[in-house]
């Protein structure tokens, strides 16, 4: 019988493997028709969003507004520290659900307040998993390896390669990060997470449809985001 610590292993190897692979003819048609879609977004829903994500940057870097209070975790092990990621996880995915239904069902202008809110359920989710495995969000380093892991969670298949090497070697890594979030890459980082927000999520805006779309996408994308940073601080942890 596999030990917790030994099933953790083989399901890091397995993300792993799902991290490296190639992009695939599908993610390549989905770019495809998303680039069409942002082509017929009006000017104002894209700077709203851009807006948006780079206020998000700014408070994960410089800012207090995700910062829990909770206190790092002590002499805890690896499988009681995730045991408090999954109740985390779990309550982020039922207030995203709750979230995306209540703005969805209020057609294109409370559908657009859903960025800004679930940016910041993404980011809560973030910081309150980094300390339960006991890294300290104080530091400007954690800071920005949580942000890459945001970018590591809704990027294509082929930015996301690129930004799994980078946390891979993630001592190396630092050494060659901006020291200032005014030198943070604003328009990819921007234009990666806004590709990501597919078709099904746009029609998050649609009055009507919009409640039930934007409860489930949004459960999904916390689902998607739970595994990354789990996977991300087994990473470090186990290496």
């Amino acid at each position: 019988m596999f030990t917790y610590e030994q099933r953790v292993r083989l399901e890091l190897e397995e993300w792993k493997r799902k991290m490296t692979k190639k992009p695939s003819i599908v993610n390549q048609l989905t770019k495809g028709i998303q680039g069409k879609i942002n082509q017929w977004m009006p000017e104002q829903v894209q700077s709203f969003i851009t807006k948006s994500i780079k206020h998000m940057v700014q408070g994960v870097l410089i800012g207090s507004e995700y910062i829990t209070k909770e206190p790092l975790l002590l002499d805890v092990s690896l499988e009681g520290r995730e045991r408090r990621v999954i109740e985390r996880l779990d309550f982020y995915k039922k207030l995203a659900a709750a979230e995306g239904a209540g703005t969805g069902a209020g057609g294109i202008l409370l559908g657009l307040a859903d960025f800004p809110l679930l940016l910041g359920i993404k980011m809560k989710f973030l910081f309150d998993t980094a300390v339960i495995y006991g890294f300290d969000i104080s530091k400007y380093t954690e800071r920005l390896y949580i942000l890459y892991l945001f970018q590591l969670a809704f990027s294509n298949d082929q930015r996301r390669r690129e930004i799994y090497y980078l946390i891979r070697t993630w001592e190396e890594t630092i050494q060659l990060l901006p020291r200032h979030y005014d030198e943070m890459d604003w328009k990819t980082f921007q234009q990666e997470y806004r590709d990501y927000l597919d078709i099904a999520k746009l029609l998050q805006l649609v009055p009507g449809i919009g409640a039930v779309i934007g409860a489930y996408v949004n459960y999904q994308l916390l689902d998607t985001l739970g595994e990354t940073a789990m996977n991300g601080y087994r990473l470090r942890i186990l290496n």
